[in-house]
């Protein structure tokens, strides 16, 4: 069977049952092709690892790398967390200028993963990077498929045949979980969220992992889940409160946007920060050492991870044989502030409740 860097277009239009001419608007993304046509030609190309001819003149190896910022849902990509991309975008551009190629930055906001997959095609580009906050393991698949060397950052797949370059999260939740454990905190709660995104995921299952490795007993009622945005976390953890939320001692909160929403509920609602409940963050976003009192937080080198995406995909462009996948996990600081001192000795341990006798 031809590898990918030795099929025609006809090949693909055989694979998709397509003609030729369609594949090559599809590739060059012209003309007017149906959804489902262009949905096709695209699992086609992914399928038999196609790599796309380029001009020589507009693609010379190690001229430009892409950068994919993809939001698919924004709940997670959007505004709040401009300049934590923003510092990717640094790591990247810093490694990609010593290493003499351009990087151009691509953002797609809404839109299919098709739509992304369609940008790829025939692109004359040497390599890419993509933001993989709001990817699922389909779209990884689906855009490794393409062949093109590839590295995804902010996401991370033990299973999936594909380069990473992510944050450590159980290192980094064991870390939090022990700055309460050494302050004698015990009843721990987790602020989560119903957004689904990877991230989100591997430090909900390292909180619940890191608590057993701590001797630390988790009680359901203190794990609550709310939107991932400022907004909703700030009006869900409203409406927690409104319903009669027990609190527990302290939080860790899944994000700083999120911790940021819901301390703004504790306060209009009464309870204090630190006083009456402590709380540590994730990110270390700028707002969090401004904040009264700061935001006790995670801080992981998003630099670092852009810096190495690069150096990754440097390797694959240059390398002339298939290389194994590459997967690295960048360690965190908590950088501490006020909002998780103990200031003063609390139990927050439910008491039972007392009925009162009938007059």
């Amino acid at each position: 069977m031809k590898n990918g860097k030795n099929l025609t277009i006809r090949d693909i239009a055989e694979a998709a049952g397509v003609s030729a001419a369609t594949v090559s608007l599809v590739l060059n993304g012209k003309g007017d092709i149906s959804g489902v046509t262009r949905a096709k030609v695209l699992e086609a190309v992914a399928s038999l690892n196609y790599v796309p001819r380029t001009n020589k003149s507009s693609a010379e190896p190690g001229e430009t790398l892409r950068f994919l910022k993809i939001a698919k849902h924004g709940h997670t990509v959007n505004r709040d967390h401009s300049v934590f991309i923003s510092d990717y975008i640094d790591g990247m551009s810093a490694e990609a200028t010593r290493r003499n190629y351009t990087l151009e930055v691509v953002s797609f906001e809404g839109q299919p993963i098709s739509s992304v997959a369609e940008s790829l095609a025939g692109a004359p580009i040497s390599g890419v990077v993509a933001l993989g906050t709001e990817l699922t393991e389909a779209d990884i698949r689906l855009i490794q498929g393409l062949g093109y060397p590839t590295v995804f950052i902010d996401t991370f797949f033990d299973v999936v045949d594909a380069n990473f370059v992510n944050m450590n999260n159980e290192d980094a939740v064991f870390k939090v979980l022990s700055r309460f454990h050494q302050q004698g905190f015990r009843r721990i709660g987790f602020v989560a969220s119903h957004v689904e995104t990877t991230n989100f995921k591997l430090r909900r299952d390292a909180f619940f992992k890191n608590m057993g490795r701590l001797g630390l007993t988790v009680d359901e009622a203190d794990i609550l889940s709310v939107e991932s945005t400022y907004d909703g976390a700030y009006s869900d953890t409203r409406q927690l409160l409104a319903d009669g939320l027990d609190l527990a001692e302290c939080y860790f909160c899944t994000n700083d946007i999120i911790a940021y929403g819901f301390i703004r509920a504790l306060r209009e609602h009464g309870p204090k920060i630190p006083e009456d409940v402590s709380i540590i963050g994730f990110d270390n976003l700028p707002q969090s050492a401004t904040m009264d009192p700061g935001l006790t937080t995670i801080e992981v080198s998003k630099r670092k991870i852009g810096y190495l995406a690069v150096t990754i995909l440097d390797d694959l462009i240059h390398s002339t044989e298939s290389q194994p996948a590459v997967k690295i996990l960048v360690g965190a600081d908590l950088v501490l502030r006020g909002s998780h001192e103990k200031l003063v000795q609390r139990s927050r341990n439910r008491a039972p409740k007392i009925e009162l006798p009938a007059e």
